[in-house]
């Protein structure tokens, strides 16, 4: 099993920046991808940034240009660089792994954009 924690969140006025990070423990040989998804008071979760053991990376439209995701091999962590934030950008966020055959979850951390 892998056990995710995740930490960073916080409250930020519009155009700030934060960064989170979610390090990953556990059977971590079994990880192909991690990122987070984020969801919002009365809204679907969704996915925000994925990257996968190859370094390929994904992110979503609305955060693309402004939120990096990146990874830190030997700490087995990885790290999403928020910047330029946005009101429409406050959610819980919630780091994930996908394994080859079990997918995992943070605790997820509260991200509040102030305007």
């Amino acid at each position: 099993q892998v056990q995710l924690v995740e930490s960073g969140g916080g409250l930020v006025q519009a155009g700030g920046s934060l960064r989170l990070s979610c390090a990953a423990s556990g059977s971590i040989f079994s990880i192909n991808a991690m990122g987070w998804h984020r969801q919002a008071p009365g809204k679907q979760r969704e996915l925000v940034a994925r990257i996968s053991n190859d370094g390929s990376t994904n992110y979503a439209d609305s955060v693309k240009g402004r939120f990096t995701i990146s990874r830190d091999n030997a700490k087995n962590t990885v790290y999403l660089q928020m910047n330029s934030l946005k009101s429409e950008d406050t959610a819980v966020y919630y780091c994930f792994a996908n394994g080859y055959i079990a997918g995992y979850w943070g605790q997820g951390t509260q991200v509040t954009v102030s305007s």
